[in-house]
């Protein structure tokens, strides 16, 4: 989609709230053998006004089709996961979203397949079947597989054949409901797959928005390669968490910096966390959240909050089998009474819903550029703004209070600071937005 296109299209306002199904739902990750349908997928649907409460507008779903275990070994794309429900389950949710004018974003695994795919079977028992058509097969019959991992195979994506399965499964979905498609893993997929199969989608479905999943390299390039609309913004993830950490704000400085340049290409997604990741209360402390988040809600993208991290809930990613466990978790069956939190759970359900609404009433946040005001290495005042509109974000990491520039802040919106003779004094660890004098 071109640049002058987005500037007008839905994904301009959404805001998402990142889902991990199987393990939201309480599904079994490690054996999905069987066809018996379990109508877990409500459970979603139950905390869809929370999702609105929060003041998001989109729910971004990880993988929900026909897998072996965790869902991004596919055996059938055009099948919901039984372990979740059935089509009836997914319509409603989706029927559900969308009375409350939530968009629904899919998770499409289209690098790899499962081994114990249908197609991957047919191949390797007959080289000359249709299917082999799907997969680069040595002379063995063997596939390459994704990153050394056995049980993914790698399609061959200078095939027509996957080409047109990606396309046909695309536009089942589309034509079912859904708004737009993750496409997990496109860093490794050529870029001219995407130039030519998003074309054929868009031909048919011209509102849908396609996210592409890139963790490193050329994004820009990549985005005008691929067509993709936009691409995971891991420098800022990881600007932000590891200046925290580190009380090195320079490096969120630079990775601001490379934000500014990725808008010349593309709106960002935008992110503190996903369901690969360590949760970002794990990260940098609870106490320290609101300071990321001000960064997320203050700066260009499309934000998404990954679900539990607006409770502070903790988890530390692993690398071992079985190491992503914990930072997906089974939810309540229904969202949990903020009087039944704890003091420091209530706090940062406050403060995400504070600044999302912050978000929500600031669009053209979208598109802005930010220019870094003063930073040190445990202070910080960013500058996001336009022609007709401005906020100042200051952070604080040290133990004492800190007093910085506030360029031309004229009030408090969000957290705690005071503003006197164009200075602004932060206390100890603290963080505040400012709007600019209009």
């Amino acid at each position: 989609m071109a640049a002058e296109q987005r500037v007008t299209h839905w994904s301009t306002s959404a805001m998402w709230w990142h889902v991990y199904p199987l393990g939201f739902t309480g599904a079994p990750i490690r054996d999905a053998h069987g066809d018996e349908v379990v109508h877990r997928l409500p459970r979603i649907e139950a905390w869809l006004d929370h999702v609105l409460e929060l003041g998001l507008n989109g729910i971004a779903l990880g993988p929900i089709f026909a897998s072996s275990t965790h869902g991004y070994d596919t055996v059938d794309h055009f099948a919901l996961d039984p372990r979740l429900g059935d089509d009836a389950d997914l319509d409603r949710l989706i029927a559900a979203a969308h009375e409350r004018g939530i968009r629904v974003l899919l998770d499409g695994v289209f690098n790899h397949v499962g081994r114990e795919h249908p197609a991957f079977a047919a191949a390797q028992a007959d080289a000359r079947a249709p299917e082999a058509a799907l997969f680069r097969l040595g002379e063995g019959g063997e596939a390459e597989v994704f990153e050394g991992h056995g049980a993914l195979v790698e399609l061959d994506h200078t095939s027509p054949a996957t080409a047109q399965l990606v396309v046909d499964v695309m536009r089942h979905w589309l034509e079912r409901g859904v708004d737009g498609w993750r496409l997990d893993a496109a860093y490794a997929v050529p870029a001219d797959f995407w130039a030519r199969v998003l074309p054929q989608v868009r031909e048919h479905h011209p509102d849908a928005w396609f996210l592409g999943e890139v963790i490193h390299g050329d994004y820009s390039g990549f985005a005008a390669e691929s067509t993709i609309d936009s691409l995971t913004q891991y420098e800022l993830w990881q600007g932000i968490w590891h200046a925290i950490v580190d009380r090195n704000l320079f490096e969120l400085e630079h990775a601001i910096g490379r934000g500014n340049e990725l808008l010349e290409a593309f709106v960002p997604y935008t992110f503190l966390g996903n369901h690969d990741v360590t949760r970002i209360a794990s990260a940098v402390g609870a106490e320290l959240v609101p300071h990321a988040l001000a960064v997320l809600c203050t700066v260009a993208g499309s934000p998404a909050i990954y679900a539990g991290d607006e409770y502070g809930w903790q988890a530390v990613k692993e690398e071992r089998e079985g190491g992503d466990d914990a930072v997906r978790p089974e939810f309540p069956a229904e969202p949990v009474s903020p009087d039944d939190l704890d003091a420091s759970a209530r706090h940062l359900l406050d403060v995400h819903r504070e600044l999302l609404a912050l978000r929500r009433r600031n669009p053209w946040l979208t598109t802005a550029r930010t220019d870094v005001i003063e930073v040190a290495n445990t202070s910080m005042v960013l500058r996001t703004a336009t022609g007709e509109a401005g906020l100042i974000t200051a952070l604080n990491l040290d133990d004492e209070p800190v007093t910085m520039p506030a360029a031309d802040a004229s009030s408090v919106v969000a957290g705690e600071c005071e503003l006197a003779d164009g200075r602004l004094t932060l206390p100890p660890r603290g963080w505040a937005v400012l709007e600019v004098a209009r």
